[in-house]
Formats: C-alpha cells, structure tokens, sequence
C-alpha cells in the first residue's frame, strides 16, 4: 500500500536534525490528472473503487496537512484541456487541498525532452519533471502504460512512481 511506499522515503525525511531532536517533514506527494480523474470514475469495477478510496484517503491526509499535495502548470494545463466544465470544477476543488505549486521552468522543460525522447507521453513526461523538480517523494498515477514505462527506466527516474493501492 502507499505507507509502505512511502515508508521507502523515510529514511529522506529525517535529515532535518536539530539539538539531536528528528524532524519529519511532510510526505510531498504528485498526482497526475489520471489519478485525480479517479473519484469521479464509476465504481463499479473493484480496481476503480479501490483506487479511488485510495486517493481520497491520500487527499484527506493531505487537507489535514500530514502530508502535502503539489499542483503543477502541467496539471492546470492539462485541467484546461478538458471539455467538461463540472469536472474541471470538481478537479480545482480538490487541487484547493495542494500546498505547494511548482511552475515552468527551463530545467523542467528540458527534463521532459529527455523523458519524451525514450517514449514517455508529452503530459507523463511534464508530468514526472514538475514532480522531479518540485521533490515530490513519489509521483501517484493510474496510468498502467506510465507505471510500466517507469519501471522500465527506473534508474533515470529521480522519483518513486506507484499506482495510489500498491
């Protein structure tokens, strides 16, 4: 599940030392817009269901800030290709629970070269550069062609990427 995916990341978390006293920072988790899509998929089949609890579940943590939701230029972008106008509202409502934003940049433009240069997706690849950029401890998708995608160059992804039950 997520907390022991997340658990991979604690050691990263407890670098902040002070007078011999651990401080843990927030978890900073990136959803892309598969995954926040999710909730709002019919739930009828297990895996929709479960995946969408999942999220939702990750998204309370986040509004009760245990842990931290980013938002991206790519995910409002993205957001902005949509032609539903309900569902766009819903989206916002719960990118409202994202503390922190990470925006275009050069860098970020040209970390989504090289990923679209080895067969990522145009929006995976912003994607997993704003994560990169912003430091997210693990990128969240339903995507199964990205997660196969991310295993497969692992070594050159400097983030964790996981389905939001594994």
């Amino acid at each position: 599940m997520l907390h022991s995916v997340l658990g991979k990341t604690h050691a990263l978390k407890e670098r902040n030392i002070v007078w011999g006293k651990i401080m843990i920072e927030q978890y900073k988790i990136y959803m892309d817009v598969c995954c926040l899509n999710r909730p709002f998929d019919d739930p009828e089949q297990e895996r929709i269901r479960l995946e969408a609890e999942a999220i939702l579940s990750i998204l309370q943590q986040c509004q009760n800030h245990r842990w931290s939701l980013m938002n991206s230029d790519a995910i409002e972008f993205e957001l902005e290709q949509t032609p539903d106008l309900e569902k766009i509202e819903q989206l916002t409502a719960l990118l409202a629970v994202a503390q922190k934003k990470i925006y275009s940049n050069e860098a970020i433009e040209q970390r989504a070269e090289v990923l679209i240069n080895v067969g990522f997706k145009l929006y995976d690849s912003l994607h997993i550069a704003f994560a990169e950029a912003g430091k997210a401890d693990i990128m969240l998708t339903t995507d199964d062609r990205l997660l196969r995608r991310a295993s497969r160059y692992r070594e050159m992804i400097k983030i964790i990427i996981e389905n939001p039950v594994t």
